[in-house]
Parts: structure tokens; C-alpha cells; sequence
């Protein structure tokens, strides 16, 4: 049984029922809410194709549960397709002048550093912060890289390999001093971390629903700061773009003034519709009783993985480093590599994965106790 405020969320969680799946920094299963809406939506197009359809009320529903998540305002959120095309907006549609610089890290997931790095064409340069030796990214090491060429800091509020979670406000205070924007790539937080835009100086954020978020591939959030929106060109010019875009006949070529300026052509409606139902879900639980209960099972994994003589990787010395993430190896005594561990687990219904050599496992709010202490039981 799955608990928070007194509610059972298990059944939401089916796959409870199949396997103990602790790899939601990957790609995480469908709440059943969300396979309802992709059921309904499969059966109305089955039967009825469009005609008296509830989808686009539906998918201005999922818009605005998007901006209550992280703290903006509906007309500042666009649906992407993935992670990869909201970050490709930013680094594709500001005007780029040669000399300007983009601070990252060297430990981005590639969806946060080719397209920063294609920009080299263009006379940009790519400066890469290292992380230390104990996998944490300092915030003045960031900080320190930035200058008054630093267009954009581009970072993971999550790192996806080590989990570590960095704090976003002070980076944002000192590229804005600097003229420059942050861009932050939060597959790794929304859905399990409490996010606030405004709060964190957020100028940019991208995530798509397939990880935290409990919802499929291929329907993500792009969001943009209000008076950004036109600063930014489109990568793909098409008829949604554009101000009255149903009036088909009247070739109006004026961009949106909202972030639906972002939006070329025609939406994912199934996918942003089981966005949307997975949305209600996670807000319903409530992010910060979410991000609690994620803490207490990874407390609990780290504590398990330390009494087993397992090596935690993933920085973790004050609370606010913490993520869902939990990145480990295995003795130093052990025979087994993390490839045969994973395998071996997989094979008793224990989903982990390994990322960059290391063992990578991430619960969710819905895993139990049980299922973290099955895990570090099977553990060699």
C-alpha cells in the first residue's frame, strides 16, 4: 500500500502488481490515469474521429496544470515534443553574436550539450565546468566560468548519471548580472522535486513527461519567461505559429505574442491528454509530499547500500543535493560487474540500469519500503 495524506495511490500503479521498478530517471511507467486518458482518447478517434471531441479544452487543461507545476503562467508554456526540442528553441532562436559564450557542464546529458555545442559554427564558445571528485558541480565554480560574454548558462537542475541537484538561484543571479539567461534542462525534477520558475530565476526550462512525470514519450514542456518570448525565433515556422492560425485562407504572417509562438503544426493530442491526466495526479498527491517521500526511500536505499559495504555516489551531504537519484557501486570485494548485477536483478523483476559505469537506481512516491529492501536484499 502506497500512502500519502491518507490515500492509497497503488492502484493508480499497476505495474506494482509485476515487477519492483525503481528506474524512473529513465523511462518510467504510465500512470493508470494516464493510460485511461490515451484509452478514451483511442476510443473517441476510433469511433467518432474528431467530431464533438473534448481535446483542446482538454489540452488547454494540461497547459495550465503545466504552469501550476512550476510556477508559471499559462500563456509562458509550450508542448514540445521532448527535452532535446524545447533546449534546441533557446539555443536556435537567439541571435548569437560571435564571441558569445554558454557555460555548462561536462557531465550534461547529451540533450543539453550538442545543441549548445553546434553553435561553435557561429564563432560561439563552449565552457564546460568539472565536476569534483566527489560528483558534485559548485555553484561559484559555475558562477566563476560566467562572464560579460556569457549568453547563456545552460544546466540539469539534476545531473542524470550522479543525481546530484544544484541550486539554480544563485547561477541565475549572476548570469542576469551578466546579461545572459539560464536554461535548464528538469527532466530530472518536474514530477518529484518542487520547481518555481520565478522563485529559482528560471528564464528558460524544458522536460518531457516520460521520466518524473509518469506520462509517455514524445509530449513535453518548454517553458519561456513572459517578456523572452519574443526574443526568441522559432526553429519550425508553420501555420500554428501564427495569430488567428485556424482562419486558413488568410495568410497572416504575424507570430503568436504567447509561448504558443513554439508550436508549429499540430499537437500530440494523445500524448499531452495523458500529460495532462498524469499532471492532476502528481499535483493532487502534492510535489512537496512527493519530493518527501522520494527522500525517505532513497534515505532508506543509501542507509541499506552503506550497511552492505556498497560505495554511494551520488552527493548527499545536506538535503538540498538530494534527488531521486541514487548512483552506487558495488564492493570493492565484489566478483559481479553492474552489467551482471542489473541483469541478475532483472531477472527477479528488480529494475535498475547502469549509467556511466555505476549502478543507477530512482524510486518514486508509489514504491514501498518492501520494494527498496527486495532490492538491497537480491544486491550481491
Amino acid at each position: 500500500m502506497v500512502e500519502i495524506a491518507n490515500k492509497d495511490w497503488s492502484q493508480q500503479f499497476p505495474i506494482l502488481r509485476q515487477m519492483t521498478f525503481l528506474n524512473h530517471a529513465g523511462v518510467a511507467p504510465i500512470s493508470a490515469r494516464a493510460a485511461e486518458a490515451l484509452g478514451q482518447y483511442a476510443r473517441h478517434a476510433e469511433t467518432h474521429a474528431y467530431v464533438a471531441a473534448d481535446w483542446y479544452r482538454q489540452v488547454k487543461h494540461t497547459r495550465r496544470l503545466a504552469a501550476n507545476l512550476i510556477g508559471a503562467d499559462i500563456h509562458e508554456i509550450a508542448f514540445v515534443p521532448n527535452t532535446s526540442s524545447g533546449l534546441a528553441l533557446v539555443a536556435k532562436g537567439l541571435k548569437w553574436r560571435r564571441g558569445d559564450n554558454v557555460v555548462i557542464t561536462s557531465v550534461e546529458y547529451p540533450a543539453n550539450r550538442y545543441p549548445w555545442q553546434d553553435l561553435q559554427r557561429l564563432g560561439v564558445e563552449l565552457i564546460e565546468v568539472a565536476p569534483h571528485l566527489d560528483g558534485r558541480i559548485d555553484v561559484e565554480d559555475v558562477r566563476d566560468a560566467i562572464t560579460n560574454r556569457t549568453r547563456v548558462v545552460a544546466i540539469s537542475h539534476v545531473q542524470y548519471a550522479s543525481g546530484y541537484r544544484i541550486d539554480l538561484r544563485p547561477i541565475s543571479d549572476m548570469v542576469h548580472a551578466a546579461g545572459g539567461y539560464l536554461c535548464v534542462d528538469a527532466i530530472q525534477s518536474l514530477g518529484a522535486i518542487p520547481v518555481d520558475v520565478q522563485r529559482m530565476g528560471i528564464d528558460f526550462l524544458a522536460a518531457d513527461g516520460h521520466k518524473w512525470l509518469l506520462a509517455p514519450e514524445g509530449a513535453g514542456i518548454f517553458y519561456c519567461r513572459a517578456d523572452l518570448i519574443e526574443d526568441l525565433h522559432p526553429n519550425v515556422v508553420g501555420w500554428m505559429n501564427m495569430v488567428d492560425a485556424a482562419n486558413y485562407g488568410d495568410y497572416r504572417f504575424e507570430f503568436r505574442p504567447d509561448a504558443g509562438r513554439f508550436e508549429p503544426g499540430t499537437w500530440n493530442v494523445a500524448g499531452i491528454l495523458a500529460l495532462g491526466a498524469s499532471l492532476e495526479l502528481l499535483l493532487e498527491v502534492g510535489i512537496g509530499a512527493i519530493w518527501s517521500r522520494i527522500d525517505a526511500l532513497t534515505t532508506r536505499l543509501c542507509d541499506g547500500l552503506h550497511h552492505k559495504g556498497y560505495r554511494v555516489l551520488s552527493p548527499r551531504q545536506s538535503p538540498d543535493q538530494r534527488s531521486g537519484i541514487v548512483t552506487f557501486d558495488p564492493p570493492d570485494s565484489s566478483d559481479a560487474t553492474p552489467q551482471q548485477i542489473v541483469a541478475n536483478l532483472e531477472a527477479r523483476q528488480i529494475i535498475i540500469v547502469v549509467r556511466e559505469g555505476h549502478l543507477r537506481a530512482s524510486p518514486h512516491f508509489y514504491n514501498s519500503d518492501q520494494q527498496i529492501d527486495l532490492l538491497l536484499d537480491a544486491l550481491p
